[in-house]
């Protein structure tokens, strides 16, 4: 059966569309952004039931390239690329983790968490990467004059990337805002032969910069503006689902910096209900730092305008934006799912994270600030006790071990109460038995 998929702009009063083989990032005529649309009547002849099949037989398998968690769902990705031009690393496919102890300690019995980062770059943007960069593996392979991929990043798109185009043998140019990402994720990119340029500037410099260069169409955009990432993120939602054997949560909550995200999982939350996979949809939570919260800001105001800030420095630092270029998206997915924005402060969300941390998991601090904003929201008595919540986790905590570090050493400027120092002893018996007792003693008191 024959699928096809195209651009198409997100003005209702324009609409015009362009094929996906064309270097367009806005619309050529209105200047507003742009969207894949699939044909939506062709995949309906498909039933549901048969769909839901297609996908599990799929999943996980060595069926190449069908086992990637993204590319087992290519009919509602890319249909018309092809397989010899896929570039993946089997991306997806992560764990949905039942935060049972965690959901206890907050009152929630149905919480769990969605482990992004468990991928090959550590971070949710593996699962756009490997789109854009097929896509322009198939444009390069017909003819286009694309002579490398370039970003502007704060750390998780550079190092996706830079990954999937060393795959790729397609050169890759990333634009970082020197000093404001973690050691680990600076790393990524250089350690996949990226060129790096590391700017004096912050990520917003950054996207007006990497906007210029890429005027020039032997450089091709790769940020969420290009929304062909957006095909790729929006199997998060459709994944969750599917690991919920074909039924959707009560609340998805998720973080948000450039806003491709949330735009991203409403997107393939509605393919699931346009196509008749799952009946209801969930409430969507958009949470986001304190130190760079413009959507929060905007929607203390209904969304009726908008302002572009400064971010401030954040622990949260892949989510310092205050100029999301994904905004209207965002608004629209947020209005078509009843959805919420909350923010969380430097304290709230470095405690949630930790807090996390004690009951097995190895949270990011930006799902740190997903993790504070559900105690927010459960305590203010949006989200009922009853309801079956997941919480995007877009990044492994391996990429910001500083941040743990100063945490746990109690270097950072609030108190830090879930902070775990390390015991240092003299190599004597008597006193690591006195500091097991000292300590089992204070464990058996906090839990009575």
């Amino acid at each position: 059966m024959s699928y096809r998929a195209w651009f198409q702009c997100i003005n209702p009063q324009c609409g015009a569309t362009y094929p996906l083989n064309r270097i367009v990032y806005h619309c050529e005529q209105c200047h507003a952004l742009l969207e894949v649309q699939h044909d939506l009547q062709a995949l309906s002849r498909r039933g549901a039931a048969a769909w839901m099949k297609l996908f599990e037989d799929r999943y996980k398998s060595n069926e190449w390239p069908y086992g990637s968690g993204v590319w087992g769902k290519k009919e509602w990705v890319l249909p018309q690329i092809d397989n010899q031009n896929v570039v993946s690393l089997y991306e997806g496919g992560t764990n949905l983790f039942w935060a049972e102890r965690f959901g206890k300690l907050v009152g929630l019995d149905d919480l769990w968490i969605k482990l992004c980062g468990n991928t090959h770059s550590g971070s949710f943007k593996d699962l756009g990467m490997t789109v854009l960069v097929s896509q322009v593996k198939q444009m390069i392979a017909e003819g286009a004059p694309i002579k490398a991929v370039a970003c502007a990043s704060t750390g998780d798109t550079s190092a996706a990337l830079a990954t999937y185009c060393a795959a790729a043998g397609i050169q890759s140019v990333v634009l970082l805002p020197r000093g404001k990402i973690s050691l680990a994720q600076l790393i990524q990119p250089v350690a996949n032969g990226a060129l790096v340029l590391y700017l004096d500037t912050d990520f917003d410099g950054c996207m007006k910069l990497v906007q210029e260069i890429t005027r020039d169409p032997t450089l091709y955009l790769a940020n969420s503006m290009n929304s062909l990432r957006v095909e790729g993120q929006k199997t998060v939602g459709i994944e969750i689902v599917q690991q919920f054997d074909w039924e959707a949560p009560d609340v998805i909550i998720i973080p948000g910096g450039n806003l491709g995200n949330v735009s991203a999982l409403g997107k393939g939350l509605l393919m699931l209900k346009d196509l008749g996979l799952i009946a209801k949809l969930p409430r969507l939570v958009v949470a986001q730092a304190q130190k760079a919260n413009p959507l929060y800001r905007a929607y203390l105001r209904n969304f009726e305008t908008f302002e572009p800030i400064r971010a401030e420095k954040t622990l949260a630092s892949a989510i310092q934006i205050g100029n999301p270029v994904s905004y209207e998206k965002a608004v629209r997915t947020l209005r078509a799912f009843q959805g919420i924005v909350e923010q969380a402060s430097e304290e709230e969300l470095a405690d949630a994270a930790a807090l996390g941390d004690r009951t097995g998991m190895f949270n990011c601090p930006h799902t740190g600030v997903a993790l504070a904003v559900l105690l927010k929201l459960l305590k203010a008595g949006k989200i009922d006790k009853a309801e079956r919540v997941v919480v995007i986790s877009t990044a492994h905590g391996l990429k910001f071990v500083e941040m743990k570090v100063k945490y746990h050493q109690r270097e950072l400027e609030f108190a830090c109460r879930h902070a775990n120092q390390p015991l240092e002893l003299p190599a004597r018996l008597d006193a690591i038995k006195d500091a097991l007792d000292r300590s089992l003693r204070q464990q058996a008191d906090r839990k009575a």
